[in-house]
């Protein structure tokens, strides 16, 4: 998605700060970086603060189960509003934001089915919250067959989308690292749960 030489992207990437799903990061200088299969990441900026974030969802809106805590974290309506909520807690104006957005790639899952309806899903809810908050996408890369690594600079807004076929591995792979993700916000969520205390 850029015109830079391999050597400095690759550079970047050694010094990035990686999110996984159900995470956001903000900075001003460090490259913030993740991987995407069926899931959504928007990188947001505000170029004149020279901010900018990058958050990581699963599913486009909260589902009120048993799970709450894990539901919140990995939906794309709880992103979306913390993402740009810590901006503005950093001095970002809403007004001066802007978009960039990668994912909803349809991932061939371990069964062999592709998981087009999710990815489709992410892409449709993505655009829409966007549209509805008034910030402009300036650049995209959705849907097809592809996961893809996403390298964002948020002082400068710059982003680097790279495809990689998605392989029975490769989906394995994103599935595994999800499901590792949601155990551990479960595990967290059932030890605030114990420690409280009833008088």
């Amino acid at each position: 998605m850029n015109d830079h030489s391999q050597r400095p992207v690759k550079e970047l990437e050694r010094q990035a700060h990686v999110i996984h799903a159900g995470e956001r990061a903000i900075e001003t200088e460090r490259p913030l970086a993740t991987l995407l299969g069926s899931c959504v990441a928007v990188c947001l900026s505000d170029l004149a603060l020279r901010i900018g974030g990058i958050n990581h969802f699963m599913l486009p809106s909260i589902s009120h189960g048993s799970n709450g805590l894990v539901d919140t974290l990995l939906a794309g309506d709880y992103a979306m509003e913390s993402l740009v909520n810590a901006l503005l807690a950093r001095g970002a104006r809403k007004s001066r934001l802007h978009a960039k957005a990668f994912g909803g790639g349809s991932i061939v899952n371990v069964s062999g089915d592709r998981a087009q309806n999710i990815g489709q899903q992410n892409v449709e809810f993505t655009r829409g919250w966007l549209q509805r908050e008034g910030i402009p996408l300036l650049a995209s890369d959705f849907l097809g067959p592809w996961s893809r690594k996403v390298l964002f600079l948020p002082g400068s807004g710059e982003v680097w989308c790279r495809r990689a076929p998605t392989s029975m591995t490769t989906a394995a792979d994103l599935a595994r690292e999800e499901a590792n993700y949601a155990a551990k916000l479960a595990a967290k969520q059932n030890s605030a749960a114990k420690r409280i205390e009833l008088f």
